[in-house]
């Protein structure tokens, strides 16, 4: 069953310095059938003004992915981490026991448009940690990329860490390229559309759009105009191990 997210159904907020578009209940959005899939809990597309961002508030128990498109944003944490996440890199962060940060656009004439994604993770109260990897290299061929993985090594140069059962891959193919994928039915399956046009086994999704995958063998991905999307293979279960 393929199940189809468009853009114009999510929720929306406009702060003035932030337009924000919720594929799951967030914040002053609330749909009590919107409440995530799987283990995947946000999936926030953000449009941040020059100079302006989040001050510095907490999390806890939650996996934290930053994927900008454009622009820039330069976190700080309590951690001691300060970095400025761009196009081609992501930004891993487990809350854990609690973790403060801030985020800004440091950019003076140019917005920053990301998607922030939170991942349930398999056990609470871990020990907070931070990654940050570049991933242009091995996404610049157009095939689907593992960029996120429960099981990432430190040693993986273009591979976060994530601490659920969830593998995080990214594609940017060119117009009239065609990704098959072998599915499991056992497995949930969420498609994002970053950039362009593309078709999932013959519907069609444009940028902003999702497809939320269950109990479906092959995923025939044709991309209809030069295109970036993310892939999400996931358990089942969003259940913790304590």
């Amino acid at each position: 069953m393929i199940t189809v997210h468009k853009n114009n159904e999510r929720g929306y907020a406009n702060h003035g310095w932030l337009e924000a578009c919720h594929s799951f209940s967030f914040g002053d959005f609330y749909d009590p059938k919107r409440m995530g899939f799987g283990p995947l809990r946000v999936i926030n597309e953000d449009r941040i003004a020059a100079g302006q961002g989040f001050p510095t508030h907490g999390h806890k128990d939650m996996e934290i992915i930053t994927y900008v498109i454009e622009g820039a944003i330069a976190h700080k944490d309590t951690l001691g981490n300060g970095e400025t996440l761009r196009p081609g890199e992501i930004q891993r962060m487990s809350a854990g026991t609690g973790i403060r940060h801030s985020e800004f656009n440091p950019l003076d004439d140019q917005q920053t448009h990301l998607l922030q994604i939170w991942i349930l993770p398999a056990k609470d109260n871990q020990t907070p940690s931070y990654q940050q990897l570049g991933i242009a290299p091995k996404i610049a061929d157009g095939s689907l990329t593992l960029i996120g993985s429960q099981q990432a090594t430190p040693s993986d140069p273009h591979t976060v860490k994530i601490h659920q059962d969830v593998d995080l891959y990214a594609a940017k193919p060119k117009a009239g390229d065609t990704i098959s994928i072998s599915a499991d039915t056992q497995r949930l399956y969420w498609l994002q559309v970053v950039k362009g046009d593309i078709a999932l086994n013959s519907i069609t999704a444009s940028a902003g759009d999702a497809f939320a995958i269950e109990d479906e063998t092959i995923l025939d991905i044709t991309t209809l105009s030069d295109s970036e999307f993310l892939l999400f293979d996931m358990a089942r279960s969003s259940t913790k191990h304590q």
